[in-house]
């Protein structure tokens, strides 16, 4: 696929205010769900003595860093391979899925990763070292979240530039500004279910292109592959995120922490 920038930088021109909405989208998205890489990460070092920790997660950081460009790097095949955007669709629906299963069934101790009864941590111990052992797991942890914020990104937006964009961005707001969202979500313990609200609702829409794949002249699929289907998904992420903000500050419905 041949990376048409001046077509994409067009496109963003002449729908500045859609492109920028994507783009915020985008970049809240990266940080709220690098709160969860975050939490997991640091869950996975905690074994380790005090004075690696630090030197783990530096790897943590820099391995999210790329990952994510790898990944951005194969979003070209996303969009011009048809079967990928339903399959990550249905990755990210799993997730939803799984995510909602958790909180239902689990402890939320049970949610943190037990490194002990991973097979590739058995594996790898003896060779390694719990260091190095502990980081592959890491390293793992990072590929496996950077492929859903990828398909998720991609859910939003088939510009490439403004996909690069708004992760990149995402990608720095997750360096400089990841304990103010740990704090904001402190406050408000919704928000990290919302995020996943709006994982299944990109999800729902690479499900979608199915039926824009195989019916492509229906008013519908026309719909789907629109701006104004991008601006339905960007207005509806943003109201999904702010609206319960707004509601619980006024009516603490839903309830926040002071």
């Amino acid at each position: 696929m041949i990376f048409d920038f001046h077509q994409y930088w067009q496109d963003i021109v002449n729908n500045p205010v859609p492109s920028l909405i994507i783009i915020g989208n985008l970049i809240l998205i990266e940080s709220l769900l690098s709160v969860d890489n975050a939490a997991v990460l640091a869950t996975m070092v905690m074994d380790l003595p005090q004075n690696q920790r630090n030197r783990a997660l530096r790897y943590g950081i820099i391995g999210a860093y790329v990952f994510r460009g790898i990944c951005l790097i194969f979003a070209a095949w996303l969009i011009t391979i048809w079967w990928l955007k339903p399959l990550g669709g249905l990755y990210l629906l799993y997730l939803v899925y799984d995510y909602f299963k958790g909180r239902s069934t689990k402890a939320k101790d049970d949610d943190l990763l037990n490194k002990k009864e991973s097979w590739l941590y058995r594996v790898t111990f003896g060779a390694l070292g719990q260091f190095w052992a502990t980081i592959v797991l890491v390293e793992l942890m990072d590929l496996a979240f950077s492929i859903d914020n990828v398909f998720a990104a991609v859910a939003f937006s088939e510009n490439l530039l403004l996909i690069w964009l708004g992760v990149f961005i995402g990608i720095l707001a997750m360096r400089f500004v990841a304990q103010g969202f740990v704090r904001l979500m402190e406050r408000y313990p919704f928000l990290e279910p919302a995020a996943f609200i709006v994982i299944g609702i990109l999800g729902t829409k690479l499900l979608l292109s199915i039926y824009e794949h195989f019916n492509p002249d229906h008013v519908f699929s026309k719909f789907l592959a629109s701006h104004a289907a991008d601006w339905g998904v960007s207005i509806l992420t943003v109201a999904v995120f702010f609206v319960p903000v707004i509601t619980s500050q006024l009516f603490n419905w839903p309830k926040h922490n002071k």
